[in-house]
């Protein structure tokens, strides 16, 4: 047997076990698949696929290998998400709005194969994850502009829901109308209420009057039911092409950084592998303190002590109780090691109620 042959029955062997180890990893792929499905993940981890590709490399011992190696990792990678999304399209993800809806373009942009089921508010959203309807629900937590969604806060607070997943997701409005419609047209523009005070520099400089309406999908929608050529609406671009209307004007925002949070709220927790790295995970905790002097400072003093990094506090009033509030706080780190365990036991103590809503990375559309 020459040289060739030698080598070409090598690689034939190799292939040969290659096969059998590419089976064995797409079954391990349905298994993730499936736990992604039950807590409400996306398909795509970027930090999670270049860190592997990161790791795997230290096995190459050829540098002249490395490069094809990459490559090698990136196209498997991709055929293990394509398959997962296969596996993953039954997967029913709530929203509310209607579809182009921004909340809809943050639901198609994680679950691209998933059903998106249309909710006309949060509540239904929240309660049909809650009632096994829905898989997972998309829901906004604040817009940098506008601040906070209460009524999706007050929900966290008060529901069975963790959080397992954030998106970060730009928005840009654009005014939309009737095809054959001009901007000189326009007198009277609708929108949600949080959609028209984003663009509340456009909408003065141009002096229209407006209404506000449950969502942007809806207000288009509307728009074309009025074939009102004198009216138009502040939605999102995609909302244009779904309704068939024209985009008149395009980032009319008042903010160049304006970018909506949702969250992906499922049924089951998603607790991070303690040895996760500190600086890419965060968490949410939601509690009430007890009736002293003192005791939110405590609290507060727990977390920093602990070494973790608080991005946001807040208060709401909890319902049906008189100038009683919970908190609501964002902070950087795992909570899942031993020391954040250990943060969790001193703060049980000290609160009247407290809640790990979630640990999550953030997905960056």
């Amino acid at each position: 047997m020459d040289e060739l042959q030698k080598s070409r029955q090598t690689i034939e062997e190799i292939d040969k076990e290659m096969a059998r180890l590419f089976e064995k990893r797409m079954d391990a792929a349905a298994r993730i698949a499936e736990y992604k499905k039950e807590k409400g993940l996306s398909v795509k981890d970027s930090a999670r696929e270049d860190a592997l590709i990161e790791k795997n490399l230290g096995y190459i011992e050829n540098p002249e290998h490395e490069g094809y190696y990459v490559n090698f990792m990136r196209n498997t990678i991709s055929i293990s998400r394509r398959f997962q999304e296969k596996l993953l399209s039954g997967m029913k993800v709530a929203y509310s709005g209607a579809a182009g809806a921004f909340a809809y373009i943050a639901a198609k942009t994680l679950f691209s194969e998933a059903e998106l089921v249309c909710k006309h508010d949060f509540a239904l959203a929240y309660k049909s994850v809650e009632s096994g309807e829905c898989d997972c629900a998309v829901l906004p937590l604040e817009n940098s502009y506008a601040g906070e969604v209460s009524t999706v806060l007050d929900m966290a607070f008060s529901g069975s829901l963790f959080i397992n997943q954030v998106i970060d997701l730009p928005v840009r409005h654009c005014l939309v109308g009737l095809p054959g419609s001009e901007r000189k047209d326009i007198k009277k523009v609708i929108s949600h209420p949080q959609a028209l005070a984003q663009c509340t520099d456009y909408i003065e400089r141009h002096e229209f009057t407006t209404k506000g309406f449950g969502n942007t999908a809806l207000a288009a929608e509307r728009v074309k039911e009025m074939n009102d050529p004198s009216v138009a609406a502040i939605a999102s671009r995609e909302t244009a092409e779904i309704m068939g209307l024209s985009i008149l004007d395009e980032n009319i925002q008042d903010s160049g950084i304006n970018t909506t949070r949702f969250a992906v709220f499922s049924r089951s927790e998603n607790a991070k592998k303690p040895e996760g790295r500190k600086d890419d995970e965060q968490f949410i905790l939601v509690f009430t303190v007890k009736n002293e002097a003192g005791a939110l400072a405590q609290t507060l003093n727990i977390i920093g002590a602990h070494g973790f990094n608080m991005r946001s506090l807040r208060s709401r009033p909890m319902k049906g109780l008189l100038w009683d509030y919970y908190f609501f706080i964002e902070a950087e780190g795992n909570i899942n090691t031993v020391n954040g365990q250990d943060m969790m036991k001193e703060l049980g103590a000290l609160c009247a109620r407290l809640k790990m809503l979630g640990s999550y990375n953030t997905y960056e559309a």
